[in-house]
């Protein structure tokens, strides 16, 4: 017998998730080009309708989360009763986790995903089971020859952090047509706004047609990643679950109010991809070299990979940046430690970020 309470094991085989560093050299104010924020902020109406939440801090916030989730349905055509919402979309991935997984269950994800879902499924006993990519992008056909008896759920974040890779439309339904009718595809989507490519989409049709997909969003990435709020939409029988499983007071008022008006402000989230694509493509054709290669990308962030070069490895450009105040995202945990991750933030830290990184070659 033991001295004190036990944790469950499962728990305990989890990674810890470790964030990007958020500062710079002493003394030397940084520059964070390592989470994948918003580059132009919040949102104006969102940051008055937060502030204009104060009068009410005493209040308990609606615990259905009603206005949120009809300004979610008004914007994106959706049936706000098909919507569920959480404190970000980690929240709804922990959700999703506990209501389909059981000890032993497996979970199937690709092999440089979003490193929540293994520590979700780890948290609710079940199998990480990683599919191998081709070229940093997630295959298809290894994603359904590694389904089993005992899959309950596919995590397939489409963009995927930290790549920028995408599936196609036709490559996400041969992926759906694929999977047996008992496991769940989870479309995590946390980029979508940022997607220009015209063969992308975000599989809503699928939820539509479907009753095994659900897609996650999160406003994380367009100005609110502080409030903490993500959103799915899903099949009635999945939000039954759902709203069973889910605190009734996972969204706070404030954070409710600002999301609703983050939604309906089409204008600055429009403003904010054309922002982000013009200086991501900026980002990808000037980091490029013989010695290393930024890849394409979706979302708003850039994978960019160095070789092995004496002085020009990834964590050398890593240290050489924070020198100068520029915090980027280290990537050894996610198994890739010749990279790095840079967020895309303003234009004159980015040119900064370009001046540095091949001056480096030059030395």
């Amino acid at each position: 017998m033991s001295n004190r309470p036990q944790v469950n094991p499962s728990i305990l085989d989890i990674a810890a998730y470790v964030p990007g560093k958020s500062k710079a050299a002493a003394g030397i104010e940084p520059v964070k080009l390592s989470a994948n924020e918003s580059p132009l902020g919040a949102s104006p109406k969102a940051v008055e309708a937060y502030r204009a939440h104060a009068s009410n801090l005493s209040i308990y916030p609606d615990g259905s989360v009603t206005s949120l989730r009809e300004a979610i349905g008004e914007v994106h055509g959706l049936d706000p009763s098909r919507i569920g919402v959480g404190a970000g979309s980690d929240e709804l991935l922990h959700l999703i986790a506990q209501l389909y997984l059981s000890p032993g269950d497996e979970a199937i994800m690709s092999q440089f995903g979003f490193l929540v879902y293994p520590i979700v499924t780890k948290g609710a006993g079940g199998v990480p089971v990683f599919a191998a990519e081709k070229d940093l992008k997630a295959d298809v056909d290894a994603l359904l020859g590694a389904v089993t008896e005992r899959t309950k759920i596919m995590y397939l974040a489409n963009p995927n952090n930290p790549t920028g890779s995408y599936l196609a439309a036709d490559e996400l339904d041969r992926l759906h047509a694929g999977l047996p009718k008992d496991v769940l595809l989870v479309i995590d989507a946390a980029y979508a706004e940022y997607v220009n490519a015209s063969d992308y989409k975000i599989g809503l049709d699928l939820v539509d047609a479907h009753d095994n997909v659900v897609v996650t969003r999160t406003f994380s990435k367009i100005g609110l990643a502080s409030v903490r709020v993500g959103w799915l939409y899903g099949p009635d029988h999945f939000l039954d679950a759902f709203n069973r499983l889910r605190g009734p007071f996972n969204i706070n008022g404030p954070a409710m109010t600002a999301a609703a008006a983050a939604a309906r402000d089409v204008t600055f989230t429009k403003e904010l991809c054309s922002y982000n694509a013009r200086l991501r493509d900026m980002l990808v054709e000037k980091l490029q070299s013989n010695w290393f290669k930024t890849r394409g990308s979706q979302g708003n962030f850039v994978l960019t990979e160095f070789g092995d070069e004496p002085g020009y490895t990834a964590s050398d450009v890593f240290n050489e940046l924070l020198e100068h105040g520029l915090v980027v995202r280290e990537m050894g945990g996610y198994g890739l430690p010749h990279a790095l991750r840079i967020s895309i933030g303003r234009e004159e830290d980015l040119n900064k970020l370009v001046q540095i990184v091949h001056g480096m070659q030059k030395n």
